[in-house]
């Protein structure tokens, strides 16, 4: 990967901002937070559909977005082992289309990938300069990814991630929730570690992150370049689970279950198709340095989102 790091150049007008990805749980937080910074363009897989390279090329000249957030991709981890050819069209090859647009243009790509990236093992947290080796295709395919975004010259913010769930659509958080609600016992993976990651949190930063570049004095404070992106702390999934339900009977929401109900196994005991990693997390001090923040704990975003999801019942 690309090590050079180029200072990005401050907006001066409104912009058009492409989401890609926008009816996903971090493409819909995005359009929320990033409405404030210029005009969304947001299309839906019937206007757009991102599997076609051709398409994509049309609609790229057709809107000539100032900005790009990629906010979409193939993340069905375990079809990915068997549908390698959709999880390389989407994880690698947009994302490297993207750039090439946007290093012709002269323009800024923010690009989503994952933790998968690194190969899982230790104990210790992933640091952006640490060597890669995905455990999966779906790994394989961010990583190619994120390759093909630095070496494109293009400007860019490669925010890695790790556990994203949110108060819409699909998520461990919603599976909890449904199963917590109908069961009274449930067995959940401890031996794999990291910080669950809200998809609000995700849309947050990246709009500071925005902001920082659109500001004359603080432009040059944020590198070109990867940066994880996660709450404090960390958790397995078996703990996630029972902070879920903790919450969730807190805010109100039915649960049939209680955290003396969630067993703990070991990831042999829950085979899936493709390999997990047993070591998601993610050092993020170099986020909150180039942008002056404390991200908060883990446990204190799973409680907003989980107030969220019951306000809106």
């Amino acid at each position: 990967m690309n090590s050079e790091h180029t200072h990005l150049t401050p907006y001066t007008s409104r912009l058009t901002i492409l989401i890609t990805g926008g009816n996903g749980q971090v493409g819909f937080e995005l359009r929320r937070q990033l409405a404030t910074l210029g005009d969304i363009l947001a299309p839906n897989r019937a206007a757009l559909d991102l599997s076609d390279a051709d398409a994509v090329d049309a609609f790229l000249a057709e809107h000539q977005p100032d900005l790009i957030v990629n906010a979409a991709a193939y993340t069905a981890v375990d079809n990915a082992e068997s549908d390698q050819a959709m999880a390389t069209r989407l994880n690698a090859e947009l994302p490297a289309q993207l750039a090439e647009y946007c290093q012709q243009r002269g323009s800024w790509l923010i690009h989503y990938s994952s933790d998968y990236v690194y190969s899982g093992e230790g104990t210790i947290p992933w640091q952006e300069g640490d060597a890669t080796g995905p455990c999966n295709a779906y790994g394989a395919t961010k990583l190619a990814g994120d390759e093909a975004v630095a070496n494109s010259g293009c400007q860019h913010l490669i925010f890695r991630t790790s556990w994203v769930y949110s108060a819409f659509g699909k998520s461990f958080l919603a599976t909890m929730l449904r199963l917590g609600a109908e069961r009274t016992a449930l067995s959940i993976v401890s031996d794999q570690m990291g910080a669950p990651t809200p998809a609000r949190l995700i849309a947050l930063v990246t709009q500071q992150a925005l902001a920082t570049l659109n500001n004359p004095k603080t432009a040059n404070d944020l590198e070109s370049g990867v940066y994880h992106l996660a709450p404090r702390g960390e958790t397995s999934w078996h703990g996630f689970a029972c902070e879920i339900f903790q919450v969730a009977k807190q805010a109100g929401l039915p649960m049939t279950i209680s955290p003396e109900g969630v067993t703990a196994i070991p990831t042999v005991d829950y085979p899936t198709p493709a390999a997990r990693p047993l070591n998601s997390r993610l050092e993020v001090d170099k986020i909150e340095a180039a942008l002056g923040i404390q991200l908060p704990s883990w446990q204190s975003q799973l409680a907003l989102t989980v107030e969220e999801i019951a306000s809106s019942r």
